[in-house]
């Protein structure tokens, strides 16, 4: 059960609304197990080379749905090229998993169910909006932070980190506060603020699951 949020108003942008009717689902991922082994150090590569894997279905489900978002007039306002993960992600697979990489992933049942929730966005502008703020605000902030940990840790370098490195934006800041004003642009409805708080909040609580279990398996 999460906290109650303030109800969405046509005044408040849906960059601000987001943040609140996220910040505990968004601690409460953060801080799982599985996320704060990895970062101290505790676990191995395998566990690493674990997420890389369940993180390719959600972003191959996020980036066709980015570009069925490409033909609506709101919504493409959010789709840059600059963020596209799923060839990084591609590379990083190769390098952990070697050049059978298809072949040796495991994606757990937690996982297809994220997938499945991005497939059911649709031309729905405001649950695409949710889930492509989830995932690449998250990227570019503490994304950053676990790319730090890993190299720290682990003794990686850009092998296997590919996913993390965005080479189209030298500064995230600036990124990130222009996609905020995108977001905020998008007019949207009192009931689409609140179908995209509500679908952001599922997003984390998916991702959630997603590394609970990863920490049973690792």
């Amino acid at each position: 059960m999460h906290p109650t949020v303030p109800a969405p108003t046509l005044s408040m942008p849906l960059s601000a609304y987001l943040r609140a009717s996220t910040r505990s689902a968004h601690e409460t991922a953060e801080n799982t197990g599985f996320i704060t082994r990895l970062m101290g150090g505790e676990l191995g590569i395998d566990a690493y080379a674990d997420l890389a894997a369940q993180q390719y279905p959600i972003y191959a489900a996020l980036e066709a749905a980015s570009q069925a978002m490409l033909g609506n007039e709101r919504g493409s306002a959010l789709v840059f090229a600059e963020l596209e993960r799923t060839p990084a992600i591609r590379l990083d697979l190769a390098f952990l998993y070697g050049p059978q990489w298809e072949a040796n992933l495991d994606i757990l049942g937690q996982t297809r169910e994220y997938v499945a929730a991005i497939e059911e966005i649709g031309d729905d502008v405001a649950s695409y909006a949710a889930h492509a703020y989830t995932r690449y605000l998250g990227d570019l902030s503490g994304g950053q932070i676990i790319k730090r940990m890993m190299q720290r840790h682990y003794g990686m370098h850009e092998d296997g980190l590919a996913f993390y490195t965005f080479d189209q934006i030298p500064k995230a800041k600036p990124f990130k506060d222009i996609y905020r004003e995108r977001l905020d642009g998008l007019d949207l409805s009192a009931a689409e603020l609140d179908r995209a708080g509500a679908q952001a909040q599922r997003a984390f609580d998916l991702n959630t699951a997603m590394f609970a279990a990863l920490g049973a398996r690792h």
